[in-house]
């Protein structure tokens, strides 16, 4: 058993199709199908069920991915100890990342640290909350740019920015022209009837929305939902509904038609942080990257 093999079967078992895999794995796909047929005959199970049109995991499968990706996470964190003690600069991180707040902030980060650091490799991935925290957890993400709270208790994290949350609503919206006029915040109770556009679930920010509702003593009626906080606001600007959004978004109007944004009375904020799993090895990549991100937070 070698450990392209296992890589070779996590790969298959991530995108269930054996030319998706082989292209990612930049081999042939016949030569990826002997492997596999290789590494079967030599445990003596079958690992994946073909079919015409589809590769399903079997029960011994996903036992054997699962051990499979410990083992690869291990030698990842070995290979980058060797490489930390030999002062090596070059490596690859991997960083997760929300859709929302990537946007927003990696591009003032990422430049930096590659200006400093132009021998370590990034690789970007953004995804949902649920499926960063799992990657992260599974070791196949090394840190990930997420907001408290955690679901998954194998994570720690690094605390970053905490961020007001601020209300988005159609420039002519009673509210707005209201609160202008009395010069005073908004209360969310006064938005029990309104109707709302939110994030899918899985993304983090949803349930903030969610859970500032609850505590207000009601449910949002959600009328529409996005997995694009540019399209939430798209959709508010047209007057469809209100939304909550994190106060980065509402700097300045991204279109001609931008939403009004107000202040809400209690100030409510998000903490953002950098989560990675309890007890992994952190490489100087990493606590490099944690640095960088700081200090290029606290000049904004």
């Amino acid at each position: 058993m070698e450990l392209r093999q296992l890589q070779y079967a996590l790969q298959i078992a991530i995108d269930k199709n054996f030319s998706r895999a082989a292209e990612k794995l930049h081999i042939a796909q016949p030569s990826l199908s002997q492997q596999l047929s290789k590494l079967e005959k030599e445990i003596g199970l079958l690992l994946f069920q073909r079919t015409t049109n589809s590769v399903e995991v079997t029960y011994a499968g996903s036992l054997f991915v699962e051990k499979a990706q410990a083992i690869l996470d291990m030698v990842e964190q070995l290979k980058r100890e060797m490489e930390d003690i030999s002062q090596m600069r070059k490596g690859k991180l991997v960083v997760g990342s929300l859709p929302i707040t990537g946007a927003h902030v990696l591009p003032l980060v990422l430049p930096v640290f590659q200006e400093r650091y132009p021998e370590i490799e990034i690789m970007l991935m953004e995804e949902t909350t649920a499926n960063l925290e799992h990657l992260t957890a599974s070791g196949q993400i090394d840190i990930s740019l997420l907001s408290l709270p955690l679901m998954d208790d194998s994570l720690t994290y690094e605390p970053l920015i905490e961020e007001e949350i601020v209300l988005a609503l159609p420039p002519q919206h009673r509210l707005a022209k209201t609160a202008e006029a009395e010069k005073r915040p908004i209360r969310i109770e006064e938005l029990r009837e309104e109707p709302f556009i939110a994030l899918k679930k899985g993304q983090g920010f949803r349930q903030i929305t969610l859970q500032l509702c609850e505590h207000a003593g009601f449910s949002p009626r959600i009328v529409f939902e996005s997995s694009n906080i540019e399209t939430v606001q798209s959709l508010v600007a047209a007057g469809m509904g209100i939304a909550f959004v994190p106060h980065m978004i509402s700097r300045g109007a991204w279109s001609q038609h931008a939403p009004a944004y107000l202040s809400l009375a209690d100030r409510p904020t998000r903490m953002l942080v950098i989560a990675y799993r309890k007890g992994r090895y952190m490489s100087k990549a990493v606590e490099a990257f944690i640095s960088t991100f700081k200090e290029v937070v606290e000049q904004q």
